[in-house]
């Protein structure tokens, strides 16, 4: 999919999902940031807040609690201690 960046959300426990996204918002330690193809590479440390993935299939909302996101290439690796699936 054109515009597109593959999103992955990996937990302690296991890989929660890995997905194509139009955009990604998650909650860095500092405020929410949002994420799109062809953005600048970035490592950012992660709050406790609302992940919020927009692709093809809908919005998916999780739950999630510190860690760690890493944007490189068209691929964003989202490493928390806890994800929860919201709705």
């Amino acid at each position: 999919m054109p515009g597109t960046i593959t999103c992955s959300l990996i937990t302690p426990e296991q890989e929660v999902f890995e997905k194509e996204a139009s955009y990604v918002d998650l909650p860095a330690h500092d405020g929410q940031m949002g994420f799109m193809a062809n953005r600048a590479p970035l490592l950012v440390k992660l709050g406790t807040g609302l992940l919020t993935v927009t692709g093809g299939d809908g919005e998916t909302k999780v739950q999630i609690s510190g860690g760690f996101a890493q944007m490189k290439g068209n691929t964003l690796a989202i490493l928390t201690d806890k994800a929860e699936t919201v709705g």
